[in-house]
């Protein structure tokens, strides 16, 4: 036993080692490791010991002892959980023995959730699931889930698309509210249109397609040719502020996945009342551009219009007309022939005087019954393709320079080019590849075109437009008219998929809302913000979806060779694209033996035996397919000799 003298000074010792301990309210931030940082509401940040964080999930909000550890770094003990912000989440079953867990698709959580059998709603192991947590493991360290849904599991078709909808939380259903406002829609209720029906407007889309959303007709003027673009006009039928446009703009634009789609706007509008179907007469505003000789866009006016399209031609069908197989679409000529007319000029205006991006090649996946890849076909765009794309260009601007016009807030698309914010390494990359624009502004209209044509011309034997592509900003939807360097125009907005993406909706509204004299109600910034967070969220459920069947092609072929390209590359590695697929994949170069080292300005790795240049072609072999967290990774194969670097077109010129 311990006498008087040892108790009081153990309660003594006790005493100062709580007085060293402090209590705070924090935030659990996790790593990619097993331990993770207590951070505090003064912004401190205090170390979580892998046991402490068997606690609690990233993001909780926890009750801290903060107490010394080693040397002066402090530790911090979970005492109470404040806060779990974790819902619900999506998951993969699995079995261990007679337990059934599941593996939660969440950021920075390795580990898994017990389904007790009382929660298991008949779950399978490698079933796809819903789930929500049903115990903390604040208290044990053990987190125990119950299941809400069972989406299927690797057999069950589509199920990459299902998941990636669920995960994103893409909405699919419409309210009553919505759905009765539906039904109450007359599609003849407005009739005060100019009749422009006697034009022989034709629409040229895929073949499968039923949202129609626009036609096209054109005609000989005394200057050139008056372009007509007839676009869909979903705003005529629904009421602004009602249950169904907020739900429309919730969903922000329509989302195609290969074998699946989740339509902005309600079939019964987009395929049936506002869509410009074949010999119907329809409501549309139709956009009446001058087009000069020489391709330059002149007036223009918009025109509250009821159309018929002649007829539903397909890419396919108008590009062999358009190569000299004229039987098939004879009836079409006179249209098709002043179209053709048109875009030639409208096309080589642009290419010598704006922007034209460089093509790339596009690839058409053909799916099995499963809604899994059977096979890939690589395809450049069609002649077709570009005619259509330059008519609604046209229409694009005009809608631009109208909502200028009449301090309309958009919204417009913006880009601002070159990433302001790393402007001494774009000025050391321009000194190296266009010294003779080095010294101006190089987001100023003029001087970012001539910049760009420059670097298109591939100046040198080094591929300078993949390299300057890491230095671009994204474009943005934005309330105010601004330059949109990447096509070289002053200003840009869209109008021409009122029925597809909710920006062109908007400005329809705008547009009419002018045409009419009435107030216009302006877009705020905070709506665009909105809109374009759930446009970013359409793009990343498309892409895993994407990711997982291409993991799960690669897979089915793990011994096969294949050619790749180079398209970026940094220090520790690059990443490069299959040539026959369009399927991008990673090489992990850290743990190679041999050291390399990265030149920038040449694009290249360099190591004693071997050189991995930007542009280069080289031969690749499937490291792995990762379907959990959908990463693809090659290992060379043939790889080229080290070499010397290619000089620069400054080093060449001196």
């Amino acid at each position: 036993m311990l006498d008087r003298d040892s108790l009081s000074r153990l309660e003594g010792l006790k005493a100062r080692m709580d007085a060293e301990k402090v209590r705070a309210e924090a935030v659990v931030k996790a790593t990619e490791s097993s331990y993770g940082f207590a951070i505090l509401d003064d912004g401190r940040k205090v170390f979580l010991p892998p046991g402490e964080m068997l606690k609690a999930f990233h993001d909780d909000r926890v009750r801290v002892c903060i107490r010394p550890g080693k040397g002066r770094r402090q530790v911090a003990e979970i005492e109470r959980l404040v806060h779990c912000p974790l819902g619900e989440f999506l998951g993969r079953c699995v079995r261990k023995g007679k337990a059934l867990f599941v593996a939660p698709d969440l950021l920075h959580t390795q580990r898994w959730f017990f389904i007790p059998p009382h929660a298991r709603q008949g779950v399978q192991d490698g079933d796809y699931v819903r789930g929500a947590l049903l115990r903390h493991p604040i208290a044990d360290g053990r987190p125990q889930a119950k299941v809400l849904e069972v989406f299927g599991n690797d057999d069950t078709p589509g199920i990459a698309n299902l998941y990636a909808m669920a995960k994103y939380r893409l909405p699919r259903q419409w309210s009553e509210a919505a759905e009765a406002q539906i039904e109450a829609i007359d599609p003849q209720r407005e009739t005060c249109r100019r009749d422009l029906t006697s034009l022989e407007f034709v629409s040229i889309d895929a073949a499968r397609t039923q949202d129609i959303d626009d036609a096209l007709y054109a005609d000989i003027s005394s200057a050139g040719w008056y372009l007509y673009v007839a676009i869909a006009d979903p705003t005529s039928f629904i009421e602004p502020g009602s249950a169904l446009e907020r739900e429309i703009a919730e969903r922000g634009c329509s989302v195609y996945f290969h074998g699946d789609a989740i339509p902005m706007m309600p079939e019964r509008l987009s395929h049936d009342t506002c869509a410009l179907v074949e010999g119907e007469i329809r409501p549309a505003l139709v956009c009446k551009i001058e087009v000069a000789d020489n391709g330059m866009v002149g007036d223009f006016e918009f025109i509250e219009a009821l159309v018929r399209s002649r007829a539903k031609l397909t890419y396919s069908a108008v590009d062999r007309y358009l190569a000299g197989d004229y039987d098939e679409l004879m009836s079409h000529a006179t249209p098709l022939e002043a179209l053709y007319q048109v875009y030639q000029a409208l096309r080589t205006h642009r290419e010598t005087h704006e922007l034209v991006m460089e093509e790339h090649t596009d690839y058409r996946w053909f799916l099995n019954t499963q809604k899994k890849i059977d096979h890939i076909q690589a395809y450049r765009k069609l002649l077709s393709h570009k005619l259509v794309e330059e008519c609604m260009i046209a229409a694009n601007r005009c809608c631009a320079q109208f909502l200028s016009a009449r301090q309309c807030s958009g919204p417009f698309i913006g880009h601002r080019g070159f990433n302001s914010g790393r402007s001494e390494e774009i000025k050391k990359f321009l000194e190296h590849f266009v010294p003779e624009f080095s010294s101006g502004s190089f987001n100023d209209l003029d001087n970012y075109r001539s910049i760009m044509n420059s670097l298109m011309k591939n100046l040198g034997e080094l591929p300078v437009r993949y390299m300057v592509n890491r230095l671009l900003t994204r474009a943005e939807i934005i309330t105010r008219p601004e330059p949109h360097l990447g096509m070289g125009l002053p200003c840009y907005s869209q109008c021409t998929s009122p029925l597809r993406k909710f920006t062109d909706y908007l400005s329809h509204q705008q547009i009419k809302r002018a045409l009419r004299d009435e107030p216009v109600d302006q877009v705020s910034n905070e709506q665009l913000r909105d809109l374009s967070a759930r446009l970013k969220r359409a793009r990343d459920a498309t892409e895993e979806a994407r990711q997982w069947l291409k993991c799960e092609y690669l897979l089915e072929q793990p011994e096969t060779e294949y050619e790749v390209q180079i398209s970026h590359l940094h220090s520790g590695g690059f990443t490069a694209r299959i040539m026959d697929y369009g399927i991008d994949g990673l090489v992990d170069l850290r743990s190679d033996p041999e050291k390399f080292s990265y030149d920038r300005w040449a694009a290249t790795l360099s190591g004693t035996t071997r050189s991995f240049r930007i542009g280069a072609t080289i031969r690749v072999k499937l490291a792995k397919a990762d379907l959990h967290n959908r990463e693809i990774s090659f290992t060379p194969m043939s790889v080229p000799a080290a070499e010397d670097t290619p000089a620069t077109p400054q080093e060449q010129t001196t």
